[in-house]
């Protein structure tokens, strides 16, 4: 003969849970638990009236001209910037005047990867040799990932290939200049 099931409806919740040790248990499980992290307040925000946009040269010193500079009439001397510090530069002055394909500049001033290499120099950051370093180590990624063309630009000016790509290229050629010491 089947045995019927108990009255639930009519048993008290608390008192089952009391007669069953239930309460003592969670209890004691309660307290071995490690005391909860303090609520912090929220940060502040970085600035009152938002974040204030950095130009791409941000954090790095403007080229001037020394006296001896403007009596010899010659032009300021670069200044001094690693292999992954003119990566980095290249990436920042692309973000900021657009990328394009198939020429150095255009005439809404967008700049493929050479572009961007040639104004970084231009505006007085690293030395030609620091310019030809950056590029063999963006050929050294390009290589490594697979990718064997025979120059940046080549790889730049292909069909489908997106601003974010020329970017995640720069960074990882950075990085890789870092790792380095240049």
């Amino acid at each position: 003969m089947p045995v019927p099931a108990p009255p639930f409806d009519r048993l008290d919740a608390h008192d089952l849970a009391r007669e069953l040790g239930l309460v003592e248990e969670i209890e004691q499980y309660l307290a071995g638990l490690p005391a909860p992290a303090p609520v912090l307040p929220p940060a502040p925000p970085a600035a009152l009236h938002g974040s204030v946009r950095q130009p791409w040269n941000h954090g790095h010193p403007l080229p001037g001209r020394s006296l001896l500079d403007r009596l010899a009439r010659r032009p300021a001397r670069p200044a001094e910037v690693t292999v992954a510090g003119h990566l980095r530069l290249t990436s920042r002055y692309l973000a900021e005047a657009g990328w394009t394909q198939g020429a150095l500049w255009d005439a809404r001033g967008r700049v493929c990867l050479l572009g961007a290499q040639t104004a970084v120099l231009a505006h007085g950051y690293g030395t030609a040799h620091t310019v030809r370093r950056a590029r063999a180590q963006v050929m050294e990624v390009l290589h490594a990932t697979g990718r064997p063309v025979p120059s940046p630009d080549v790889w730049n000016d292909r069909p489908g290939r997106r601003q974010a790509e020329v970017h995640a290229l720069l960074e990882r050629a950075g990085a890789r200049a870092l790792s380095l010491g240049i």
